[in-house]
């Protein structure tokens, strides 16, 4: 599957919130999102654009594979993998056994809503501040996905330079002094 996402930092997220209620967008509560990135042995996923990553929320872990960046859509774009694991905590093992080492952590406070085809995050990141990211997933190589991400964006009154960067290379960015 391929992600679409828009990703824009905002000042605040109450009117958007307020917009997404308006809409009766299908709210799925708030979530703590502990993420562990790791790099591989073979190959530096920093310069492939590629990402592995170990999400802890509430009282499960999913691993995800990130793929690097497509440009063609616009938008952030890139394939995404996820499966449930029973154990991260095992995982993380069999990661470091196989030469795998930690990057970092980024920790967010997630509300999720659904409205039509989009999944959208009003995410509050440690150390980064709010930002508010529309995603649908897609099989399909066209541009529907994307100009439906901004007739939603239009409507619920995201504005803003798009971000390209993941929350991970913001962070790691933020840190070093280094601005994408």
């Amino acid at each position: 599957m391929i992600e679409i996402e828009l990703k824009v930092r905002v000042d605040s997220l109450d009117p958007i919130r307020e917009e997404l209620n308006r809409r009766e967008a299908k709210s799925f509560g708030r979530i703590h999102e502990h993420d562990l990135y790791y790099n591989a042995p073979h190959r530096d996923f920093a310069e492939t654009d590629e990402a592995m990553r170990v999400r802890y929320t509430n009282d499960h872990a999913v691993i995800t594979y990130k793929g690097a960046k497509l440009r063609a859509f616009g938008l952030k774009a890139r394939e995404e993998l996820n499966t449930a694991v029973e154990l991260g905590e095992v995982f993380e093992q069999i990661l470091v056994r196989l030469g795998f080492t930690k990057t970092t952590e980024v920790n967010k406070w997630r509300e999720n809503y659904r409205l039509g085809n989009a999944a959208i995050a009003l995410d509050t990141v440690d150390e980064l501040g709010t930002f508010v990211e529309i995603e649908i997933m897609t099989d399909e190589n066209n541009t529907a996905a994307t100009n439906e991400i901004s007739k939603i964006a239009k409507e619920i009154g995201v504005t803003g330079e798009p971000i390209l960067a993941s929350y991970l290379e913001l962070l790691l960015s933020k840190r070093s002094g280094v601005q994408f």
